[in-house]
């Protein structure tokens, strides 16, 4: 199993950097980054930064989408990142949430979506794609390499990102839910003449090793709100008892809004709704012990990496936790 570990690019920037220069010395192989422009400093002007500090660690978004950003923009500046440090950029991608919302606008459709990730993914890798009524490519790239995973919940996205996705992202770290969005994404490769094991599976949620669980908790309650956008969305799509489970839609009933301002903080106060028990399945807290048993279910499952949600009160301690011993548990190797 490999381990990410997924910033907020609140300034300043330079606490990143060093943050994912950290990262690297430990054995994590991905630093990811939240795209929201308007909330956070701008992610990819950093990410040329977390590259520059680092010699092998793979940096992207976690989760661009297609509306803030034009897909051959986003190819270009991946390309752009590749050629300067190796390729060694990926791409998360979805349909929108935090940017889109607070600029007033809606998420893409999955049909947009797929065209975005097609067009993204080809330039990125110098082949002549279609984009809208005309056909382009970017000339000066030789030899580029452009891994594109996509986050989603719903039956509909599971599909498209088992027909067309290098990567299935999944934010949450539920065994149960894992196993169900997983099963959807490879009966989809199958159907479309592809290997399942080669779509990679991404589990990413908070992660917080102590003793004290009712800190944690609080430190970590505000994931089952942002999660909870999401499930909104698939209730209105396809109501409380659709084909989406009650394990994870139950909890949202009692959910009444959500301020993006304090999205992806700690002390959310949108997220008091979100209960204990929603935490603790959704999130990886407790001792050492704990994270390693969890873990191993999810690797045991299928997930090929572990991305920790980095917003807390513990960083660093939570990065060398996992660096020194829960990630050598678990396989991995560190670079101390």
């Amino acid at each position: 199993m490999d381990f990410g570990v997924t910033f907020q690019t609140d300034p300043p920037a330079k606490r990143v950097i060093e943050l994912t220069r950290k990262a690297e010395r430990l054995g994590f192989t991905h630093a990811w980054t939240f795209d929201s422009h308007i909330l956070w400093q701008e992610p990819y002007v950093i990410h040329s930064q977390m590259l520059a500090a680092t010699e092998r660690i793979v940096v992207g978004p976690f989760v661009t989408n297609p509306v803030s950003r034009d897909p051959s923009v986003t190819a270009s500046t991946f390309a752009t990142l590749n050629d300067m440090f190796g390729n060694r950029t990926i791409c998360g991608i979805g349909r929108g949430d935090s940017v889109v919302r607070v600029l007033g606008r809606k998420p893409t459709t999955l049909g947009q979506l797929e065209d975005a990730m097609r067009i993204i993914k080809d330039l990125a890798e110098g082949r002549e794609t279609e984009y809208g009524e005309v056909r382009v490519k970017i000339p000066w790239i030789t030899q580029g390499k452009l891994d594109v995973w996509m986050a989603g919940y719903g039956p509909k996205a599971l599909n498209l990102i088992g027909r067309k996705a290098d990567g299935f992202i999944l934010q949450l770290a539920d065994p149960v839910i894992l196993d169900w969005t997983m099963k959807h994404v490879h009966d989809a490769a199958v159907e479309a003449g592809r290997e399942p094991r080669d779509v990679k599976i991404c589990v990413a949620a908070p992660a917080y090793v102590g003793d004290d669980l009712a800190h944690q908790r609080d430190q970590c309650r505000w994931f089952g709100g942002m999660v909870g956008n999401h499930v909104a969305d698939l209730v209105s799509r396809y109501g409380e008892s659709g084909e989406v489970p009650h394990a994870l839609t139950d909890y949202i009933k009692a959910r009444e809004g959500y301020d993006y301002s304090h999205h992806g903080k700690a002390g959310n106060p949108s997220t008091d709704f979100v209960p204990d028990d929603i935490v603790d399945r959704f999130c990886v807290l407790g001792t050492i012990e704990d994270h390693v048993a969890k873990l191993t279910e999810l690797k045991e499952l299928g997930a090929d990496q572990f991305n920790i949600y980095l917003m807390h009160d513990a960083q660093e301690e939570t990065l060398h936790a996992y660096g020194e011993e829960i990630m050598p548990a678990l396989g991995a190797k560190s670079t101390l």
